[in-house]
């Protein structure tokens, strides 16, 4: 079986002179690409490294880290890529738990979840699983050799770093941009001679590019092949919204974890922007729904397991499936639907209310930038759900005109009971919107 960096070494030898990565001024082929991974390999070989070492890397946004990742794993260490400002001293922390551990044969690298509904935990990932998540995105969204894909993400997370898995494989062009602190640079990213680019933006970033910039994504119609979104709920009103702003453009939907790997997508620029739609499982993944609604997966994407933790690990990967806590459906068409994660199920009065179904609707209301719905104490009903939004800039929240709009489009016991107006709603760094937040005390 072919690894990413055997892939590496097949590019550099049939197109040496085709641009690699791009990052800020910097450009190298992949002729340089697999001559600078060569030499770190050494130099890492040479300082003692040994197969099956586990090393921690920070993630920066960088041609270095690309080059320091490939060459770890030309080593044959296994890579746990963490967050770029993480403290020393949590680093260490860190590098000593997992250098106790042993992995299995096989191991690629060592994936943090970001710990939105708990805690965080390290996901082992395969060179198998790396290699199935890229054929699989290869296959679902139209990766190309021609393509220049731009990645504005942190690179110690499924959702970015997998998007370098299939560059590599078809020798394409990666380009890395610093996040979307500077809208002008993430812009910029895109005056590159191509005809072919795409991008992965979170929820999150693709409402602060509507807000903000709408006319300039809308600029990028002639040049932008695809955008994918995932890592959390898109809202059906920004779905609409961005269907509008480039009519031409794939507009993916997708379904993964670092548990589960890329498993489904859905171009919701079909013509029915079908709302929470996430599509069909891709060629190395199966869907299946449990008999109590949730979504389990299977195929060659899946974790090897949590490091260091064969019980937690046996509660959600067994019978070669991993059980995740996700509420879903599969329609006529094989097309897996989510409705939310079972525990953020808000129980009121005896009814179940998945409160991304409320924020979905509610985000569709003018002047509403974004929203989460949360259960509180109330003193007559015991439990009641409570709408904390965050308005454009300049804007007052009514509460009575977004009530009744809710009503209009909601059943009457999903309709909140109670309403603020806040700054921001809680994010995790990768855009998430961060629940667990919400369940602990403040202060």
């Amino acid at each position: 079986m072919m690894h990413l960096e055997d892939y590496l070494e097949q590019d550099a030898r049939q197109w040496p002179d085709k641009t690699a990565v791009v990052c800020d001024d910097l450009e190298v082929t992949y002729a340089q690409l697999y001559a600078r991974t060569v030499q770190r390999a050494e130099e890492l070989r040479a300082s003692g490294l040994m197969p099956g070492q586990v090393v921690c890397l920070r993630s920066s946004a960088s041609i270095d880290f690309l080059v320091d990742y490939f060459a770890l794993h030309m080593v044959g260490c296994v890579v746990a890529p963490l967050e770029r400002d993480i403290p020393q001293e949590s680093f260490d922390v860190i590098a000593c738990e997992l250098g106790s551990h042993s992995v299995p044969d096989g191991t690629a690298d060592i994936l943090y979840t970001t710990g939105t509904t708990g805690q965080s935990k390290g996901v082992m990932i395969s060179h198998r699983t790396i290699v199935a998540d890229a054929e699989n995105l290869i296959g679902g969204q139209g990766f190309s050799h021609e393509l220049v894909f731009v990645i504005n993400g942190p690179l110690n997370h499924i959702g970015s770093l997998s998007k370098v898995y299939p560059v590599i494989l078809l020798g394409a062009t990666l380009m890395i941009v610093d996040g979307l602190k500077d809208l002008n640079k993430f812009f910029a990213a895109f005056d590159y001679p191509s005809t072919k680019m795409a991008t992965f933006l979170v929820p999150a970033s693709i409402r602060m590019l509507i807000e903000f910039s709408a006319e300039r994504l809308a600029a990028l119609a002639a040049k932008m092949d695809f955008i994918e979104t995932g890592a959390a709920a898109i809202s059906h009103a920004d779905m609409l919204t961005l269907c509008r702003l480039l009519p031409n453009t794939r507009l993916y939907n997708t379904y993964a974890s670092t548990e589960t790997g890329i498993i489904c997508t859905y171009n919701f620029n079909d013509g029915r922007c079908m709302a929470g739609c996430l599509g069909r499982p891709m060629r190395h993944s199966q869907v299946t729904i449990t008999p109590e609604g949730l979504i389990a997966c299977s195929g060659a994407t899946l974790m090897s397991g949590y490091i260091g933790d064969p019980e937690r690990t046996a509660t959600v990967l067994h019978d070669d499936m991993v059980f995740t806590s996700d509420i879903g459906r599969l329609d006529d068409e094989g097309m897996l639907h989510l409705s939310g994660r079972e525990g953020d199920v808000i129980n009121v009065g005896g009814f179940k209310v998945a409160p991304t179904e409320v924020e979905d609707v509610a985000m569709a209301f003018p002047g509403v930038r974004e929203c989460i719905c949360i259960s509180v104490e109330h003193k007559i009903t015991g439990r009641a759900l409570k709408l904390l939004v965050a308005m454009t800039e300049g804007q007052t929240l009514n509460r009575r005109e977004l009530a009744l709009f809710l009503k209009s489009k909601l059943e009457a016991y999903k309709v909140p009971m109670l309403y603020e107006q806040v700054e921001a709603v809680a994010r995790t760094y990768n855009g998430k919107i961060n629940r667990k937040y919400y369940r602990l005390p403040v202060g």
